[in-house]
């Protein structure tokens, strides 16, 4: 923790800050959101409403894109409570219960999702959470949900190597986006890889399974350089870049960085139709904020962009800038945020109809085989490994900031949440009901490529 973060703290209190805001430090002030209530205009929720934590950053380095991810949220549950969008015909709410979202702003610090996740479960007693961004705050609040048997759905994309009996993971696991991805890159721009990443444990591990299937694909690994989170200065970097001649850049940058590498690259003389992008966490709301002059021509590997072709997405799309503003941009990340939040409202209702209390188990084991008509096409959580089925698709960046699709697999793939590469056999299988055992099975198999439409 920073030192003007340590005085906020000493002011207010360590116990009533957990108790009664989250500190946002970029806007400075107290996003107010107090225990057993919420300060985001949910209206008349009626009788027994279901309290629900949002725990997403609204301030920060990670707000450029976290932010979108609450917005997508905020979306969905008002349409679930008011019986609209996809939620028509299933009657306002859940059984005739709203749910209460319960909204924290970690503002961006690891140590706050910690903290703010024992709140929400001790104090507001919230029945799930949806949120955190970066693997880093995953790993700051799993063994919250793990100690204390609670549900937490997680919508981004992330390294995998992991399978816990509390998260449901609605982001993309490496075989969704690293597998096809790499082998694009080099079959068009050639074997030589640079890789570049913020400094934690997603850029890294992302990084480290995408440089093996670049080996395994025959190519070679010229560069792998990483910088602090929120870095805005890449002149070394791509000095680096520049003697390394490889053929493209693999990026894992995230938040406020992206916008600063992509404008000090194309500054630097280096252009996508020379040395192009790949990148992971590259979205629509990235490009809107750095203009896209930098980002025309260089690539992302994504489940979903605004430019997918269904009437669901078009119906979200227009939903989203009608309620936030015509001038805003969907991205992948927020549409799993989205489609994660239908996950949970069906697998309560489906709770309730069956006679069932709305609690972790019955969250836990209604959740599971779920699927929903999402944006990006249909998409499944995984009965066995709690990830998600979702579409593999690279794009192209446009002069308007949009993707042309150039890559997309015929399905949603089922997930596998080892890398294959790196721990081939390795996968996650759970019994029914889930008794919170270890997961982890070595089957010692080769395993084949799986579509939704297949299963």
């Amino acid at each position: 923790m920073n030192n003007k973060n340590k005085s906020v703290f000493t002011e207010i209190g360590r116990r009533k800050f957990l108790k009664y805001g989250s500190l946002a430090v970029g806007a400075g002030v107290l996003a107010s959101c107090t225990g057993g209530g919420s300060s985001t205009g949910d209206g008349d929720l009626g009788e027994n409403p279901i309290k629900v934590g949002v725990m997403y950053s609204t301030t920060g380095t990670i707000a450029i894109v976290e932010k979108s991810l609450q917005d997508a949220t905020f979306l969905a549950l008002e349409q679930i409570n008011t019986g609209t969008g996809p939620w028509e015909g299933n009657g306002e709410g859940i059984e005739g219960r709203k749910i209460q979202k319960v909204v924290v702003n970690p503002d961006s610090n690891w140590d706050l999702y910690n903290q703010m996740s024992k709140r929400l479960i001790d104090e507001d007693q919230v029945t799930c959470v949806l949120g955190c961004y970066t693997s880093a705050s995953r790993k700051s609040v799993l063994p919250v949900f793990e100690e204390k048997d609670s549900i937490l759905y997680y919508p981004v994309y992330y390294e995998g190597n992991e399978c816990s009996s509390n998260v449901f993971y609605t982001g993309a696991a490496p075989n969704q986006q690293i597998t096809d991805s790499i082998p694009y890159c080099f079959k068009n721009f050639g074997p030589k890889g640079f890789f570049v990443g913020s400094d934690y444990i997603y850029p890294k591990e992302s990084n480290r399974i995408a440089k093996a299937e670049l080996v395994k694909a025959g190519g070679k690994v010229v560069g792998d350089e990483y910088a602090a989170l929120g870095t805005t200065e890449f002149i070394t970097i791509i000095n680096k870049i520049k003697q390394a001649k490889p053929d493209f850049v693999l990026s894992n940058l995230v938040g406020d960085s992206i916008p600063a590498f992509y404008r000090q690259y194309r500054d630097a003389g280096i252009t996508s139709d020379k040395v192009p992008i790949m990148a992971y966490p590259t979205t629509e709301e990235e490009i809107l904020a750095m203009g896209t002059e930098y980002s025309e021509g260089h690539f992302t590997s994504f489940n979903y962009f605004q430019t997918v072709e269904t009437p669901e997405n078009k119906a979200f799309v227009e939903q989203f800038q009608a309620k936030f503003g015509k001038n805003r941009v969907t991205n992948g990340v927020m549409e799993a945020a989205y489609l994660q939040t239908f996950f949970m409202a069906q697998a309560m209702r489906d709770a309730i109809k069956a006679g069932k209390e709305i609690n972790t188990e019955s969250i836990r084991e209604f959740t599971r085989g779920q699927t929903f008509q999402a944006p990006q096409g249909l998409v499944k959580m995984d009965p066995e490994n709690y990830h998600t089925y979702l579409y593999s698709r690279i794009g192209r960046w446009g002069a308007d900031g949009q993707a042309e699709i150039v890559f997309a697999t015929p399905a949603a793939v089922k997930p596998i949440a080892w890398s294959q590469t790196l721990y081939p056999g390795r996968v996650c299988s759970r019994p029914t009901p889930d008794d919170r055992s270890n997961p982890i099975k070595e089957t010692g198999e080769d395993l084949q490529v799986v579509y939704l439409d297949k299963v």
